[in-house]
């Protein structure tokens, strides 16, 4: 029989498989210095909160030293933090605060593309043409008569050609904006650098990556390239496509799992991956590669019964069949906030990227029911905290903070909003204006200062402070679900409830714990056992519409 030591150090290896991990943009969580840039003292002075929130671990996006030509997400040096945002010894002080709080720490890796600081492009790009260090990034010659052509049509993510042309007349790779060019991952000393990168997080105490845009490392670009025309009539479900999700990407991160492995326990992994189907997804979260991936699955459904068992039941399929577990996640840092995305028409097909919803629904106003979106996000947060496997959360939503969309295009940061990338509508600024502390301030508690985003006046009714004395509040809400969730959790299995109501969904966790969320307009009589929580009031044996309620018999 196992030893306790042992038993102690399987459960602990396993912390992430029924987390709730709590994401924090640090730019515009908290200020500590006041200069209108959140910082990483900032986070270290928001442990008592955290540890109140009762989240299992942190994942911070990027802190890297970094021009913010993409939100931090280029980035000059992999194993440093910006000035702006702190120093190293912040960084330790900070995860040493956060494990004495019995909180995990995540940090968002970004192996994709460097920036156009880094060093070594820097060295690409003087070096000069068939030199070594261009080998690093992808380099082509143009098309046209003096080269004057990028070397295909393709169009970059953010809007845009995807390639850039220096001064000697070569051209570089970069998916989302000129100033962040595509790494060449055939290449060794690229691969050996990242396993750098990981150890050296990881002696500093990290507990674990989120890998971002994982699918796309690897890409084949033969001499003869296709046309965008062309490349979209590509399979991307083969792991044959020449940019994204191609088999090999696997080879990079079976090796990335052996430095994980070098780890007591080991250190974890989850992939953003957006791949074409689940299977394609559970590559990534397969034990010899990163171990978790996200489904953003419930993140593009609309708040309706049937979409949502049917992605749960899917869900919960392909992890019985990789020994993974499930991810869920309404909102992050890419995406309109669901309280908003609730109260507005339904998706109809239509994309979540940022601000699309704003644009197609008239802009803000009379299109958003802004009381009915809250009403429904909070109900379908409650029963994704009763789903088993892990809930990663986004910070301000457990405020109920809406999107932020009236922000001048002079304030705005997003490269999608200024390079015309159709997909983003107002780009993603809205989700990433810095948190309300306070009902008062110039930043409403955020800092001293003012704040590097503008905050809109109603932010003062949604201060953190302000809910904490509030019972029926959604801080308080979160609060309750999470502390409950540690007390009910059990195996990862649930068993799906017959309720004789199509807007109804109820599900039974081990241990007699019942979730009945009512997706309809009316109310419905609730099942018998004693109410835990419930995601707005509920009076007798009545569950209100849009509402989540936990029960156990």
């Amino acid at each position: 029989m196992p030893t306790a030591l042992q038993t102690a150090t399987a459960l602990d290896a396993d912390w992430w498989r029924q987390a709730a991990v709590y994401q924090i943009y640090p730019r515009s969580f908290a200020d500590a210095n006041g200069d209108g840039i959140g910082d990483l003292k900032g986070v270290t002075s928001r442990v008592p909160y955290l540890k109140a929130l009762g989240i299992d671990a942190v994942w911070l996006s990027p802190f890297y030293p970094s021009a913010l030509a993409d939100g931090g997400y280029d980035v000059d040096d992999y194993r440093d933090v910006d000035p702006k945002i702190g120093t190293l010894e912040d960084f330790d002080e900070m995860t040493a605060a956060l494990h004495q709080a019995g909180i995990k720490v995540i940090v968002d890796i970004v192996p994709n593309h460097s920036s156009d600081r880094h060093t070594w492009f820097l060295e690409a790009v003087a070096a000069g043409r068939g030199s070594a260090a261009r080998e690093r990034f992808h380099f082509r010659e143009g098309r046209g008569a003096q080269g004057e052509l990028p070397p295909t049509d393709w169009t970059a993510s953010f809007g845009g050609p995807r390639w850039t042309r220096v001064a000697d007349g070569q051209w570089y790779l970069n998916t989302f904006t000129p100033e962040q060019p595509d790494w060449n991952w055939d290449h060794p000393e690229v691969r050996e650098d990242f396993l750098r990168t990981l150890r050296f997080w990881s002696d500093r105490g990290v507990d674990g990556f989120r890998v971002d845009v994982a699918n796309l490392l690897v890409k084949d670009l033969p001499e003869q390239l296709p046309s965008k025309d062309e490349l979209a009539q590509l399979d991307r479900t083969s792991g044959t496509h020449p940019l994204m999700d191609r088999d090999e990407v696997h080879e990079i991160y079976r090796e990335w799992r052996k430095v994980f492995n070098e780890y007591d326990p080991p250190r974890f992994a989850v992939a953003e991956a957006w791949v074409e189907t689940a299977e394609r997804r559970a590559k990534y979260a397969s034990p010899e590669g990163l171990g978790q991936a996200f489904s953003f699955d419930l993140l593009v459904a609309d708040f309706e019964a049937g979409q949502f068992r049917s992605i749960i039941e899917q869900n919960l399929e392909q992890v019985r069949a990789t020994g993974s577990t499930s991810t869920w996640v309404f909102s992050n840092h890419d995406v309109t906030r669901h309280a908003t995305r609730y109260g507005l028409p339904p998706l109809a097909g239509r994309t979540v990227k940022q601000g699309v919803e704003w644009v197609k629904a008239g802009g803000p106003g009379a299109a958003l029911d802004r009381q009915g979106g809250l009403r429904r996000a909070r109900a379908a947060t409650l029963l994704m905290l009763a789903l088993p496997g892990s809930a990663y959360l986004y910070q301000g939503e457990e405020l109920g903070l809406h999107e932020v969309a009236q922000i001048p295009a002079e304030s705005r940061q997003d490269p999608s909003f200024f390079r015309g990338a159709e997909w983003d509508g107002l780009g993603r600024d809205g989700c990433r204006v810095p948190l309300p502390w306070t009902p008062q301030g110039s930043s409403f508690g955020f800092g001293a200062g003012g704040a590097h985003l503008p905050q809109p006046d109603w932010f003062a009714e949604y201060a953190a402070s302000t809910q904490e004395e509030a019972a029926g509040s959604t801080l308080n809400l979160y609060r309750q679900a999470l502390a409950l969730r540690h007390e009910l959790q059990g195996a990862e299995e649930l068993e799906w409830q017959d309720t004789g109501n199509d807007q109804v969904l109820a599900f039974t966790r081990p241990g007699g714990w019942l979730s009945v969320t009512n997706f309809g307009n009316a109310p419905v009589q609730l099942p018998d056992g004693e109410l835990l929580l419930a995601s707005q009031p509920v009076h007798g044996r009545t569950l209100p519409a849009h509402t989540t309620a936990w029960l156990r018999a």
